[in-house]
């Protein structure tokens, strides 16, 4: 007998010794009382018997042949030899006019230790964590890709931040795609409006880590650690800690948030009819507002964890996308399809084969800097390649004999061109006046010539 069939017999003999009344042993076997009183008097007709189930020793009705179960078995292991559970249940009622539910196929074959071929990830458990104590502390942030303009413009990305200790935005934007410069402007708002946060909180896009299956260069490869991306790179320089979310759910503060704004702020961009990008984001200020007023919470600690900017410190050569070049020897930079000529200063006079860090600001312009300073530069007048692209051909197919650029002055002769350019050589044209020698044929000094000679002291 159980134990719980023990502990009813007990009661039921205190009852019938009347050490116990039907409505305290009703509450001592956990049933009614009037089930009491039928377990009372099976059990002075039967004695024990009586307190057992009735099914106990039955057979179940339900239950599947041995038979069947052998032939599922053999199945598993033969024809059907590496389905899984699902498959091999849909192929036996299928094909062999077996009808057995999943649970009871599987149920057979562990019995036999017949497991399924496909390994399921087990779940992973997952515990709420507490929110920081001070505004400030940690910001939450991430990129909703959505159809927030319901087809009525192009497909946006929103890029925003959640403080974790008040559930409050400080300040979205939208973008055209998630990017690094959404981030920057994101972040530049938020020390603009309330200072500089103490940590980020983010998922393992690109934006904030570089890829482990890239390649590391042979310089990270000699420093022993990789360079950080353009978005890393301004937090170590805000002395911003960053901290990559190893799952979705880890940052859910933020995904919940954008499920009301993917409820609520499309229903009112809706309604305002927007179209455009620019609409958007007025539409979004204004939804901000209302939104923190009405589901902010209040932090654990009063006061504010912001930090004020450090002194000397230039936001705009911060927050920006940063390069390394070096200057050419007259003095000139290329970046992209651009070239800056680098004037001379107090410093220097000439930057020629120095290494310069060449920054790309959030507006768009370009600025040469060294060693922290910020270099004076103009437009690079255009160099010989653009003169000659300049000059072009005559009508009538025939090179001219000399081109003089009005521009700047500079005499190009347009055999020397085609020439450096790897175009052949055409047939009448004449060598490069004053040039002592010919064409393909450069002059070597004689052995005698006073270059070849050692130097008298």
């Amino acid at each position: 007998m159980t134990t719980k069939e023990q502990s009813r017999i007990q009661v039921l003999n205190g009852v019938i010794e009347r050490e116990v009344t039907v409505p305290e042993a009703a509450v001592l076997i956990g049933v009614s009382e009037r089930q009491t009183w039928r377990l009372l008097a099976a059990y002075r007709e039967e004695g024990v018997a009586a307190i057992a189930h009735g099914n106990r020793g039955r057979r179940p009705s339900t239950i599947t042949c041995p038979e069947i179960q052998q032939k599922v078995r053999e199945l598993a292991e033969g024809r059907y030899a590496g389905f899984n559970h699902t498959h091999l249940t849909e192929m036996l009622a299928e094909r062999e006019d077996i009808q057995l539910s999943r649970s009871t196929v599987r149920r057979i074959l562990l019995a036999e230790g017949v497991r399924s071929p496909r390994r399921r990830k087990a779940s992973r458990r997952y515990s709420r964590r507490e929110r920081y104590p001070q505004e400030g502390m940690l910001l939450q942030i991430d990129g909703s890709q959505h159809d927030w303009l319901q087809g009525r413009g192009p497909h946006l990305t929103l890029i925003g931040a959640v403080d974790d200790a008040t559930g409050t935005v400080p300040f979205a934007v939208f973008r055209h795609q998630e990017d690094a410069h959404g981030y920057m402007l994101m972040l530049r708002e938020i020390i603009d409006r309330h200072g500089v946060p103490l940590a980020l909180y983010s998922d393992r896009h690109g934006i904030f880590q570089r890829s482990p299956k890239e390649p590391e260069s042979l310089a990270e490869q000699l420093r022993g650690r990789r360079d950080p991306t353009q978005f890393g790179r301004a937090l170590q320089e805000l002395d911003i800690r960053l901290i990559l979310a190893h799952t979705p759910q880890a940052k859910g503060r933020i995904e919940r948030v954008w499920g009301t704004f993917q409820d609520r702020l499309t229903a009112e961009m809706c309604l305002a009819g927007v179209s455009t990008i620019e609409h958007a984001n007025r539409v979004l200020a204004d939804f901000i507002g209302r939104y923190n007023r009405q589901f902010s919470v209040a932090p654990a600690q009063q006061g504010s964890a912001y930090r004020q900017l450090p002194e000397g410190v230039c936001l705009d050569a911060v927050l920006c996308f940063k390069y390394l070049r070096t200057v050419a020897n007259d003095n000139t930079v290329r970046f992209g399809s651009a070239t800056l000529q680098l004037l001379a200063d107090d410093y220097r006079a000439s930057y020629a084969r120095v290494d310069v860090e060449v920054q790309e600001r959030l507006d768009g312009s370009i600025v040469v800097a060294y060693q922290g300073r910020i270099l004076a530069a103009e437009p690079a007048p255009p160099g010989p390649v653009e003169l000659r692209a300049r000059t072009g051909r005559r009508s009538n197919g025939q090179l001219p004999d000399a081109t003089t650029d009005s521009a700047n002055g500079a005499h190009i002769h347009p055999v020397g061109a085609e020439r450096r350019n790897g175009a052949k050589s055409l047939q009448g044209a004449k060598p490069l006046p004053n040039s002592g020698r010919r064409s393909g044929n450069p002059r070597r000094p004689a052995p005698d010539h006073p270059w070849r000679k050692p130097l008298l002291t």
